[in-house]
């Protein structure tokens, strides 16, 4: 089946996402620098996430442009991504309204970690479809940043916990900074 209605689907679900989380920040009450200044646990907090969702749809808008077709297992796949995504605006406002306090951190850790095991999914599911001689394949490398990535989302989580939330909510940045600079592999690989 063609891929068009994946595409259109995953891009109106992850608008709904951010709209969301846009609505979960708060107006300041008052007009001064420091009414402001007390919403930025809300405003860190959304600002990486809006990354975030960012990145996986900048990374699913160029992995579906090189895919031919999906099936019945990548709609499933993508599903479960989507619903892992869906949990971002939750996990963003906890994490924001109770300032960053250990576990919050470590459950917006959890949903990352959730997102990044569910992208993996969808990938293999893709590879599994398209074979290991297309566009996709080569594009798709090794996928050093994906494993990197999980990996830095399970330190993130025990630091959140163990040691401090703050070295927790770092190694989160540092996986988005690892993204954030536009990936090329799809274009490179020719189907971009």
């Amino acid at each position: 089946m063609g891929k068009g209605r994946v595409e259109a689907f995953t891009d109106g679900v992850v608008a709904i996402i951010i709209t969301i989380m846009v609505l979960e920040l708060k107006v300041p009450e008052g007009g001064t620098l420091a009414a402001l200044t007390t919403q930025w646990p809300h405003f860190l907090s959304y600002v990486l996430s809006f990354i975030y969702v960012g990145i996986y749809w900048n990374s699913l808008h160029n992995m579906f442009h090189t895919v031919e077709k999906v099936d019945g297992r990548v709609l499933w796949a993508n599903l479960n991504l989507l619903f892992w995504l869906s949990l971002m605006p939750i996990s963003t406002a906890f994490m924001g309204e109770n300032e960053f306090a250990p576990t919050t951190v470590a459950v917006y850790g959890c949903v990352l970690a959730l997102c990044a095991f569910a992208y993996a999914v969808l990938v293999a599911q893709l590879r599994s479809l398209h074979g290991t001689e297309t566009a996709f394949a080569r594009g798709l490398g090794r996928d050093v940043k994906g494993k990197i990535s999980i990996v830095f989302y399970a330190l993130g989580i025990l630091s959140a916990v163990f040691v401090n939330e703050w070295l927790g909510f770092a190694f989160y940045v540092l996986v988005a900074a690892i993204w954030f600079a536009p990936d090329r592999r799809f274009s490179r690989s020719g189907g971009g």
